[in-house]
């Protein structure tokens, strides 16, 4: 028999999820904020911020002609027929038949959001927070139309993202910006302030393709409803609404959600996910594959 070597040796799972017939909360074994909290835009006060809640808020970030150029492209990504066809773009049916939901990868289909994505003004900010040079992990643009019946359950991105990907530690930030104005009865994204701070393991094994049930009948990578109830007791609810134009950056664990959008209005958001280049993905932790690139980057690109 051949011993394994050290570069053999499978990585160690410290966030085991999908493993067990009963779910369970651990404790978060890593940092929240990573680098030297003066290395970077952010300020003292959205650094403590975002180290006790999960979560930070930038204003004015964007001028109006950025996110009316930003809004315009996106209009554009929604009415090209060959969207509809890509594999990167989630489709909603609606009152005129299929409609463009989401637009992933986007920043490999639109120079637009490509460079808002290679931004100082937002990749400095992952880098303070995460303490090392950056790559994008994920990118996604969606737009939720009026009177949408479609909630968005609670869950963690890092449960998936760990559990699919092979991500091994939450040394990621996910930063959200706004397209339009966004309210509670629209669907404002809700948190669970402080809930970065416990792992979720949950229950169920991973189908094969999973990702293609993802925000469907997902079940596999869900919490449970007794985890739900301890967590939102333990850390309540905020609802996060926002202007157009806001950023909301957000810990890989934060537990969060959104409800339907009960209004005329339609929302709609930027979602640009930065992983560490120290914190770059392995064997799926509880899958037997790891998603396609678009969900989850496996080429490490740093942002220069």
């Amino acid at each position: 028999m051949t011993a394994l070597t050290e570069t053999q040796l499978p990585a160690p799972d410290e966030y085991p999820t999908r493993k067990d017939r009963a779910p369970a909360l651990l404790y978060r074994t890593h940092p929240t904020v990573w680098g030297p909290v003066e290395d970077g835009p952010c300020t003292d006060e959205e650094i403590e911020a975002y180290a006790a809640t999960g979560y930070a808020r930038t204003g004015g970030l964007l001028t109006g002609d950025e996110i009316r150029g930003l809004s315009a492209e996106l209009d554009r990504l929604r009415g090209d027929d060959g969207m509809l066809v890509d594999d990167r773009t989630a489709i909603s049916d609606g009152l005129d038949g299929a409609q463009v939901r989401s637009v992933y990868e986007v920043h490999r289909i639109s120079d637009a959001f490509a460079e808002l994505a290679r931004d100082p003004r937002v990749v400095d900010r992952a880098r303070q927070i995460l303490g090392s040079d950056v790559y994008l992990y994920q990118t996604r643009v969606t737009h939720v139309p009026g009177l949408d019946t479609a909630d968005v359950h609670w869950h963690s991105d890092f449960e998936t993202w760990h559990a699919e990907d092979g991500m091994p530690a939450p040394r990621a930030v996910a930063v959200s910006i706004a397209l339009t104005d966004a309210v509670e009865d629209s669907g404002a994204l809700r948190v669970m302030p402080g809930s970065h701070k416990t792992f979720v393991s949950c229950v169920g094994e991973t189908p094969d393709d999973h990702y293609l049930d993802a925000g469907k009948s997902q079940e596999a990578g869900l919490p449970d409803d007794g985890s739900l109830s301890i967590m939102t007791g333990m850390y309540g609810v905020d609802v996060l609404a926002a202007e157009a134009g806001a950023v909301t950056l957000c810990d890989a664990n934060l537990m969060h959600g959104a409800a339907a959008n009960a209004t005329s209005d339609p929302r709609s958001e930027l979602l640009l996910v930065f992983n560490s280049v120290e914190n770059t993905c392995v064997d799926p932790f509880s899958a037997d594959a790891p998603r396609p690139a678009f969900l989850g980057a496996r080429e490490v690109q740093p942002l220069g």
